[in-house]
């Protein structure tokens, strides 16, 4: 099979297209024949070696594709099956940038006719993301404030859409005014160009000192620490990410002033059961039917252009989702 492999620590570069050996299933796995790749920075931290994952790696931790074989233990996928896959709790396989993966069978989530393959590459890990964000961090509803930071990004745009339906006031912090026109088309009501402007004082202007209710940071870094001034009280900031890098040190007196509270989110922590990640997707792919839950595609790319979609990715250019083409079934 042809696969993208990083032999090596470093940058877009290192994936290289190479042939592989075709992979077996092992007896609670499933092997599928991948029409799409999502393109993730947890892809990103993997080749640059920032995660510790063994070289050399074929990466890719989301896609959607064709069973084409099933482990001996395996009872509740067949195939044939149309699915789509993400990391978690009980399965977190690798290898979605190829044209043959083995996925554990418990990461599956079977797709609806209504859900193509594209779409359930583009919207799988993101919508269960934006969905423990959205709904068990904090109680999001009207009367509610949220800041999302990166609103325009593939998870931001997607967290941006679940907050504003449940009712929540949204502000989305972008860096263009296209990107500000991304994240109001997505339900956020106040856009801030955190660079042209201290994002703290304008949401504190915006809500007239008050602060918001929620933040949800994939950002991290210098961002994470200045969030906590942007809360209201007995607010709550939720890190779930680190694009910009660890998050900054704070000392606890700095809760202790507003009642505030601080959370880490891993999505695999919120999918713990099969009951669980079959009822999260579910309500991910109803959203798409509804209509208030939509990818937006930023680009698809051929599969050996892997390192163009990183680097598109680590520019922060980029609008939505980066997926990569390898069958190219619908």
């Amino acid at each position: 099979m042809r696969a993208i492999v990083a032999s090596r620590a470093g940058g877009p570069e290192v994936l290289e297209l190479a042939t592989a050996p075709d992979p077996e299933p092992g007896p609670t796995d499933v092997l599928v024949e991948v029409a799409f790749a999502g393109v993730n920075f947890a892809d990103v931290v993997m080749r640059r070696g920032e995660a510790m994952t063994p070289l050399p790696l074929v990466p890719g931790v989301e896609g959607s594709g064709r069973v084409i074989a099933i482990g001996s233990d395996v009872t509740d996928v067949a195939i044939g099956d149309r699915v789509a896959w993400a990391p978690v709790h009980e399965a977190s396989s690798i290898g979605s940038y190829a044209e043959l993966a083995v996925i554990g069978a418990a990461q599956t989530l079977p797709l609806p006719p209504d859900v193509t393959l594209l779409d359930a590459a583009a919207l799988t890990l993101q919508g269960l993301t934006a969905h423990y964000l959205a709904t068990e961090q904090y109680p999001l509803g009207p009367g509610t404030t949220v800041l999302v930071h990166a609103g325009a990004g593939g998870t931001g745009r997607t967290v941006v859409q679940w907050a504003s339906h449940l009712g929540a006031t949204v502000f989305a912090t972008v860096s263009t005014d296209d990107k500000a026109a991304v994240a109001r088309a997505a339900g956020a009501a106040h856009t801030i160009r955190y660079d042209e402007v201290d994002f703290v004082d304008e949401v504190r202007r915006l809500t007239e000192g008050a602060g918001v209710n929620y933040i949800v940071d994939g950002v991290g870094g210098a961002t994470f620490r200045a969030g906590i001034r942007a809360l209201a009280e007995r607010g709550r900031i939720c890190v779930f990410g680190r694009a910009a890098g660890p998050p900054e040190k704070f000392s606890p007196m700095e809760l202790f002033l507003k009642s505030l509270t601080v959370s880490g989110g891993q999505m695999t922590h919120f999918l713990r059961t099969r009951e669980e990640v079959l009822r999260k997707a579910d309500d991910v792919w109803r959203g798409r039917r509804e209509g208030w839950l939509t990818p937006a595609i930023h680009g698809v790319y051929p599969l050996a252009d892997a390192a163009g979609a990183h680097a598109a990715l680590e520019s922060r250019g980029t609008t939505g989702k980066l997926v990569l083409e390898v069958s190219g079934e619908r």
